[in-house]
């Protein structure tokens, strides 16, 4: 049986030192160019609680002229 809301991906959250860290799933991953650096941003929706993650491109180019590309996924 199939669950109407979509793909789901589950990822386990575990500690290390004194925070807690998870991994990005490859299929987050597919729309940048893993071969340049990124930061990865959480950010909440507060009307509907919900959280999206985005990309944000850090290379020598970006830091240079202070601009930034964003690319944003939804995650339930």
């Amino acid at each position: 049986m199939t669950d109407s809301r979509g793909p789901e991906i589950r990822r386990k959250l575990y500690r290390r030192g004194s925070s807690f860290e998870t991994t990005i799933p490859m299929p987050l991953l597919f729309t940048i160019d893993t071969s340049k650096k990124h930061n990865v941003l959480f950010r909440l929706d507060k009307e509907t609680n919900r959280w999206y993650i985005g990309f944000e491109q850090i290379g020598d180019a970006a830091r240079k002229t202070g601009s930034k590309k964003t690319e944003k996924k939804k995650v339930n």
